[in-house]
């Protein structure tokens, strides 16, 4: 009887999410989520960290705490909405969490800079949650993506490649900042020294060795690759002391009642909109979210259209399959992590990584949404897994990803120009939205220049008016 019961639910599952109509399995789908959720797990420590870094520099260390304990909370309860929005609405393998960059902007520039609270900022991210609804609503969104040229498009998907590879050669330390050359490698011959010096090498070692694990094992046909990688530079890192066992924090309980106190509802629209000069703080804080909405929107298209792609899910037409519902859930996701009281949740590039193990449909993201859930109580796990076990693999979904470069038109100069600039401003600016923007503006300046005007669509040159005032007038971070 119980096996009955199990091979119905299986029944159920695959025709809801349509798994062996994509060519998938169930079993292929939630290794597919344990690995995207590996692999974006660190934003969970990260995440509290940023947004409660004003508070520490500002001299406030009990604010702070509470913030990040509340941060914690609802980064977990924010990546869960979005996540199982996208599984069960949109039926797409995608995950949701607040996003990087995004992050940064609202703690140092927003908070920090501009000085104000943390509640006064959850309110702008609010702000551009409901404008992002309203666009998708009235399809401008899918407008605006079917604006996008061949010649753009084609380019993300690599581009996101080496944005990603980027940002994975920096987690595990294998890149390092000089003053000289903006980046250079970490010196490895310099094993023998002590302290922060030595584990900054041991990283960069467990991530190389992850990476060569998840090449053989791929090249081997070895069905989750990626996962198996994490687990074993996870596991190698515990001797070179990278991966430390004593990161458990249990204290949930805590984080719980500062979640309720500073984070939960604690919007302050009264704090906003207090200020002497009305009119000035309502230009402000417009300028915000548009700033916050052109960022974060052509971040989550230039993630969706490059996993998409990546996984197959390109109609006959070249659109997104599900890209309305896909949409409706990154806008619904901003408003929900504003209430739980996180920055911008949006669709991530480490999505890529669960889409790589052979992720297709929307079970992929319900798997990882209800491990975001269960982090609230298992985050001594998720702590453990160190950024240098799951650096390598960023890099190696990067390599899957620059595969599709060979779709790039490269032969037509006002082509060429718009998808080089498209796939070197993502990791070169670390930000998917600035490839694309520098792509489009390139676009239209060659394509203008050259006598090819009627390759231009009228959306596509008001969106690239857009960020050039953006570039000039509005200052992000």
């Amino acid at each position: 009887m119980e096996d009955i019961v199990v091979k119905q639910k299986a029944d159920f599952a695959d025709r809801f999410f349509g798994i062996s109509q994509s060519r998938s399995s169930i079993k292929t789908e939630v290794l597919a989520g344990i690995t995207t959720f590996i692999t974006i797990a660190y934003i969970l420590i990260l995440n509290p960290q940023i947004l409660s870094d004003p508070y520490v520099i500002m001299g406030d260390p009990v604010m702070a705490e509470k913030i990040a304990n509340g941060v914690f909370i609802g980064t977990c309860i924010g990546a869960f909405i979005g996540t199982v929005l996208c599984a069960l609405y949109a039926k797409v393998p995608f995950a949701q969490a607040p996003g990087m960059g995004l992050n940064a902007f609202f703690a140092y520039t927003v908070v920090l800079g501009m000085g104000y609270t943390y509640g006064q900022a959850l309110v702008i991210v609010f702000l551009s949650g409901i404008f992002f609804i309203v666009i998708t609503a009235i399809g401008l969104r899918e407008a605006i993506i079917r604006s996008i040229p061949d010649a753009v498009k084609m380019a993300i998907t690599p581009g996101i490649g080496l944005f990603i590879t980027i940002i994975g050669l920096k987690n595990a330390g294998i890149i390092i900042s000089n003053p000289a050359t903006l980046v250079s490698l970490v010196d490895f011959s310099q094993w023998k020294l002590e302290g922060a010096d030595m584990m900054l090498i041991n990283g960069a070692l467990t991530a190389l060795i992850g990476l060569i694990i998840m090449g053989i094992l791929h090249a081997r046909k070895v069905k989750g690759s990626i996962l198996l990688g994490i687990v074993a530079a996870t596991l190698i890192g515990i001797p070179l002391g990278i991966t430390h066992l004593s990161n458990l924090d249990m204290n949930i309980g805590v984080k719980f009642r500062d979640f309720a106190e500073v984070s939960f509802m604690r919007m302050d629209f009264a704090g906003l909109f207090a200020g002497t000069n009305f009119m000035e703080t309502v230009f402000t804080v417009t300028m915000l979210v548009i700033s916050f909405s052109l960022v974060n929107m052509f971040d989550s298209i230039g993630t969706l259209l490059g996993a998409a792609r990546q996984s197959g899910m390109i109609d006959e037409n070249g659109e997104v399959i599900r890209m309305k519902q896909a949409l409706m859930s990154d806008a619904v996701s901003t408003l929900a992590g504003a209430m739980v009281g996180t920055s911008t949740v949006t669709t991530v590039v480490e999505s890529s990584a669960g889409i790589a193990v052979g992720g297709r449909t929307g079970l992929t993201s319900l798997v990882t949404a209800f491990m975001f859930l269960g982090s609230i109580l298992f985050v001594p796990i998720v702590s453990i897994v160190p950024a240098a076990a799951t650096a390598p693999a960023l890099i190696f979904v990067g390599i899957l990803m620059l595969g599709n470069i060979r779709e790039v038109d490269f032969s037509e100069m006002s082509n060429a120009l718009p998808a080089f600039c498209t796939i070197v401003f993502m990791p070169f600016t670390y930000s998917i939205a600035n490839g694309v923007a520098f792509g489009l503006i390139t676009y239209c300046l060659m394509k203008l220049m050259t006598g090819r005007k009627q390759d231009v669509k009228a959306l596509t040159l008001v969106i690239s008016v857009v960020f050039v005032v953006r570039y000039a007038f509005m200052t992000l971070g």
